[in-house]
């Protein structure tokens, strides 16, 4: 039975995805009230004779259908950090799915925030020898603020005695 190294232990693990509001249900709900608004008025128009409306309504429709399944696209897109003694591992994945990951020593890495006085932080990244890895730029301004705090504390701990 092989032995597990306590420094290779995780001292922080995170797992960063974009926050929606909408999930897979209530864009169901959205589309179908939708749909129903579209051929109730359309039916209206269809019989006043007015049938060019209808089309042009569907087209809005089915424009408004494409932009929710393109954001949805965009939020398949995910960060997973894993920090431990020995390392720091990053892997970010885009909507495509081809990861790219990064790995850093913990004790040569810094972690650099940019604040602005009215947004909050406005961009996070780790560093090392010229090597730059940008981190959870999909956050909102609360989780940003979370998780700056926690991976700078698990940093901390992971470079300390």
């Amino acid at each position: 039975m092989a032995e597990t190294n306590s420094a290779d232990a995780p001292v922080f693990q995170a797992l960063l995805t974009p926050y929606r509001s909408l999930g897979t249900r209530g864009f169901a709900v959205l589309m179908g009230v939708l749909l129903f608004v579209w051929l109730t008025i359309g039916a209206v128009f269809l019989k006043l004779g007015a049938w060019p409306v209808f089309g042009f309504f569907g087209l809005d429709v089915l424009a408004i259908y494409i932009a929710f399944r393109l954001n949805y696209r965009a939020a398949r897109v995910r960060e997973e950090v894993r920090l431990s003694r020995t390392s720091l591992d990053i892997r970010k994945v885009p909507p495509s799915g081809k990861a790219e990951e990064y790995h850093f020593n913990p004790f040569w890495t810094r972690f650099r925030i940019d604040r602005h006085d009215e947004a909050g932080i406005t961009d996070m990244a780790v560093e090392m020898r010229g090597k730059r890895v940008s981190l959870g730029s999909f956050l909102n301004p609360d989780d940003r603020e979370s998780f700056a705090t926690a991976f700078g504390k698990a940093l901390a701990t992971a470079k300390g005695p």
